[in-house]
């Protein structure tokens, strides 16, 4: 699949934030960011669903206001009978929706859905059977080389291939979670003590080294990937859209640098050096893509 212009999704925030500013977020994401798709809905912690309460109501209805198509995420490790219950009444509602873990799979097949990053896509025969059973668009996991992109967005004719473009990049997901057992609490009781991290903790080694982050149950990398000096160069391989993962960081002028390189309006050197001013004490990775560690920044 060739589209003329390759599209900007936000995927979903990952992170606890407080009702109000994530509400705030995708109100001005609405109003101001130049994305095509928005994925809304909690993936990480079901602990989590009831503090965004009517908010995501409200937030859907100003996202299309504004012109962008939703997709609802699902979690993405479902364990309990309530989580269960809850992805599964996704499949009602009027909108896509974005598999985050294969037990969705047979709710949602054949019907119209999307494939989101954490479902691991990492060859064209995968690709395929999932498009076979209603996928119509699949976000490919950050951790592939641009010859396995290349391959799988060039087997496609009926899914659209997304690329996570921006961001922390999504490890892994466990049972246990690491905030409340730093902060000496369970699982069921961990006062919600994510929020306090909201775009992830770092986590060092004993060699005090940057290693990673955690969010919760999520196990994150620590760089922020950016591909914005592959944009172009993804477009061409036959990717239809790029992914980026919304932080506190200013995602609506990283949103318009993205479209601005994609355009041809920016140079993608320019671009890159903006993105690191616009994210103060981050460190950047591209690595992945061009088959390196993926914690590295590869100079293109």
């Amino acid at each position: 699949m060739n589209p003329a212009r390759t599209t900007l999704t936000l995927g979903p925030v990952l992170f606890n934030w407080p009702a109000e500013q994530w509400r705030d977020f995708y109100y001005r994401i609405a109003d101001e960011a130049p994305v095509d798709h928005v994925s809304v809905g909690e993936v990480v912690c079901s602990r989590r669903q009831p503090l965004l309460g009517e908010q995501v109501a409200d937030v859907i209805e100003r996202l299309e206001r504004g012109g962008k198509t939703v997709l609802l995420s699902s979690l993405a490790l479902p364990t309990l009978e309530r989580e269960l219950r809850s992805d599964g009444q996704l499949r009602a509602a009027p909108y896509l929706v974005e598999a985050n873990d294969v037990s969705m799979l047979r709710l949602l097949a054949p019907t119209p859905h999307a494939i989101g990053p954490l479902v691991n896509v990492y060859n064209e025969h995968t690709a395929q059977f999932l498009a076979s059973r209603g996928a119509t668009r699949i976000c490919l996991p950050p951790e592939l080389p641009k010859q396995s992109i290349a391959a799988i967005a060039g087997a496609m004719t009926t899914a659209a291939i997304e690329v996570w473009g921006f961001g922390r990049s999504p490890l892994a997901i466990s049972a246990r979670c690491y905030h409340a057992r730093l902060n000496g609490r369970s699982k069921d009781s961990c006062q919600f003590a994510c929020d306090q991290d909201p775009d992830g903790l770092e986590v060092t080694t004993l060699d005090e080294q940057k290693f990673l982050a955690v969010n919760g149950v999520q196990t994150l990398s620590h760089t922020y990937c950016c591909l914005i000096e592959e944009a172009v160069q993804l477009a061409e391989l036959g990717v239809s859209a790029l992914r980026l993962s919304p932080h506190t960081f200013d995602m609506i002028a990283i949103a318009h640098l993205f479209r601005q390189v994609l355009d041809g309006s920016i140079d993608a050197g320019a671009a890159i050096s903006q993105v690191r001013s616009l994210c103060p004490g981050a460190d950047l990775s591209n690595g992945f893509v061009h088959g390196d560690i993926g914690a590295r920044f590869v100079i293109a």
